[in-house]
């Protein structure tokens, strides 16, 4: 098991020159902030794969989701496509990160700025069967919007 101090779990990074090690930037801040390792510009309406430089070995029964920057968000637009991205504990390769630009201005990326938040979070494992029936509910089958909006 991985060893944890006061809620904290260790997580190793092997990092490419220049990278930056995920940092917290608030005392409670659940997601650290991950940096591009490169500098590149993303068109309006399209999206482009960012080098962070960093490699996590994460310990197994753990995940990090790769999530957007709300003032990115909300100031240019500009989000993490497949938000929350996951990495899975047995992956060694490199995070990188698909932001996609849904402004209409050009965006441009410098080496490092804060581009994505990384999530640390425990992963349960369900253990799947197939049976000929399912419990009813009162919901049931009633998928998008049928619960109403009030």
């Amino acid at each position: 098991m991985a060893e944890t101090i006061a809620n904290k779990i260790s997580i190793k990074f092997k990092l490419a020159d220049g990278a930056a090690l995920p940092e917290y930037k608030t005392a409670g801040a659940a997601g650290a902030d991950i940096c591009s390792n490169e500098n590149c510009s993303i068109d309006p309406n399209s999206w482009k794969l960012i080098s962070t430089g960093v490699f996590p070995e994460i310990p197994e029964n753990f995940e990090i989701q790769v999530r957007s920057r709300s003032g990115l968000a909300a100031k240019n637009g500009v989000f993490v496509l497949n938000s929350p991205g996951t990495v899975d504990s047995d992956y060694r390769g490199e995070i990188k990160v698909i932001l996609a630009n849904m402004s209409d201005k050009v965006f441009e990326v410098k080496k490092g700025d804060r581009i994505a938040q990384l999530v640390v979070s425990p992963v349960t494992q369900a253990a799947f069967e197939t049976v000929l029936e399912i419990s009813d509910t009162e919901r049931s089958a009633g998928g998008f919007g049928s619960t109403g909006v009030r």
